[in-house]
């Protein structure tokens, strides 16, 4: 597509092309998403909402560059040309949270052709706890349950949740460079994780977890008037403390607590299923072969976690298709018609987050 056809390419230009096609044919809406990634997930989140009337077509922001990201997805020139026909999917990071405290969390609460994971991030759905038996599963072709990654992640939750506060509290009044993402990650990090006694590891974490509230107390005073407050505006939103991990950074939960435990639990499973192939082979080119074919059926964590689908049913990720299912019944076909002579969309009033 020529560049300057594709910096003039808007909501308007789209429910024009999609005129052109006749006036019963399906209404095409782009979807702008971050990353290669992105696509694959939000397909599979907007597929099953597509009508007769409509459908939507994924695609990354930019035809004329490699360029990926959240900044790409909502650049201003872009986030000026969406519309009932063209609309961005990003995820929430901390920006839901922060509820219009900079201007990227005002685009992500406010503007109505913008949605959002809710969660921090597409890995935190893919850390779903519970789906993550089944990725097991998928892992080992062995579902025997040895660990409990509901209860455990719930445990966990309500430990760091404190903690998880104040890291937001520090984005929403500009103390970030103090208590940054990545501070509030190395206290919350598992160390060794005994998955027969994870309350081991539990209570370490919540002492340090404990000692680290006890700094922040002193060393933001102002957070004794604020604290509480936000903490219950982040409840009203949505989050509970049973949940506080779908909310912290996806890559550090993803990286650095879920695949690692993950790992650990299949690696058991797989080690199980082979002596059990070896117990019960009649002699050795039976167990040869049956121990080839099983370790060229299993799979990876890291591959699993990223293709599973387990987590459809998270309150969230409803909470996302309820919220596109509104834009489709307040923007339906022939919405595309109120754009505005300029062919800027007509406005319309915020979405609510």
């Amino acid at each position: 597509m020529p560049k300057r056809l594709a910096q003039n390419l808007d909501s308007a230009y789209i429910a024009a092309a999609n005129r052109l096609n006749g006036r019963h044919a399906r209404r095409k809406i782009v979807v702008y998403v971050e990353s290669y990634d992105d696509v694959f997930f939000w397909s599979n989140l907007l597929r099953p909402l597509e009508t007769p009337q409509c459908y939507f077509e994924v695609m990354l922001p930019s035809r004329t560059s490699l360029c990926k990201g959240k900044k790409m997805a909502l650049a201003n020139e872009l986030g000026e040309r969406l519309g009932d026909c063209m609309i961005a999917c990003v995820d929430a990071d901390y920006d839901y949270l922060l509820q219009g405290a900079t201007p990227t969390s005002r685009q992500v609460c406010g503007n109505p052709f913008v949605f959002h994971t809710y969660v921090y991030a597409i890995e935190n759905y893919q850390c779903y706890a519970p789906a993550l038996q089944n990725v097991c599963v998928m892992v080992t072709l062995n579902d025997r349950r040895i660990f409990d990654f509901e209860r455990f992640l719930a445990a966990y939750s309500e430990i760091i949740w404190p903690l998880f506060v104040w890291n937001v509290w520090a984005y929403r009044y500009n103390r970030y460079t103090r208590f940054s993402m990545l501070d509030f990650y190395h206290i919350v990090a598992l160390e060794r994780l005994n998955f027969y006694h994870p309350e081991q590891t539990l209570e370490h974490l919540r002492h340090r977890v404990n000692a680290k509230v006890n700094r922040l107390q002193r060393q933001f005073a102002e957070g004794r008037r604020t604290y509480k407050p936000l903490c219950d505006e982040l409840l009203a939103l949505g989050l509970t403390p049973q949940t506080t991990y779908l909310y912290m950074r996806g890559h550090d939960l993803h990286d650095g607590i879920v695949a690692p435990m993950l790992a650990g639990v299949c690696e058991a499973l797989r080690r199980e299923r082979e002596r059990e192939i070896r117990r019960l082979a009649e002699h050795a080119t039976q167990m040869q072969n049956e121990l080839s074919a099983y370790q060229h059926a299993v799979g990876t964590v890291e591959e699993m976690l990223r293709k599973h689908t387990g987590y459809v049913g998270a309150p969230t990720y409803r909470r996302v298709q309820e919220d596109v299912r509104t834009f489709l019944r307040r923007y339906g076909p022939g919405a595309g018609d109120t754009a505005s002579p300029d062919g800027a969309p007509a406005p319309q009033p915020a979405r609510e987050s």
